[in-house]
């Protein structure tokens, strides 16, 4: 009997062992997992930075040409007010003596369609 006693204490020592070890594999296999976990935030997270900062790149290149542009229809709008200007100044005196000739040098003369009255 002592055999069988002896028998069933090592298979219930066998078993304990068994469950330990099988306790360990969960635990080292959680751990694996809660690892895996935390490497994939840390990707996600670097990949979410990388993919965030093209956009904005890409944002201020578009925002960017979009004011250059805005400021070179600004410097060709204030040309062409200078250019204007310009003109102006230098046929305004002609302009003027041309008018006040056409206004105040008045030819008399009958227009072609009178009939004179008999």
């Amino acid at each position: 009997m002592t055999s069988q006693s002896q028998g069933i204490h090592q298979l219930l020592q066998a078993e304990k062992r068994a469950k330990d070890k099988l306790e360990e594999a969960k635990k080292r296999k959680a751990k694996r997992i809660k690892q895996a976990k935390d490497e994939a935030m840390v990707e996600i997270d670097q990949y979410r930075m990388q993919k965030d900062k093209e956009f904005r790149m890409k944002q201020s290149k578009a925002l960017g040409s979009q004011g250059s542009t805005s400021e070179e229809m600004e410097e060709q709008t204030r040309e062409a007010i200078r250019g204007l200007r310009g003109s102006y100044s230098r046929c305004a005196e002609g302009v003027l003596t041309q008018v006040l000739s056409m206004v105040c040098d008045v030819q008399p003369e009958l227009h072609a369609n009178y009939r004179a009255a008999d």
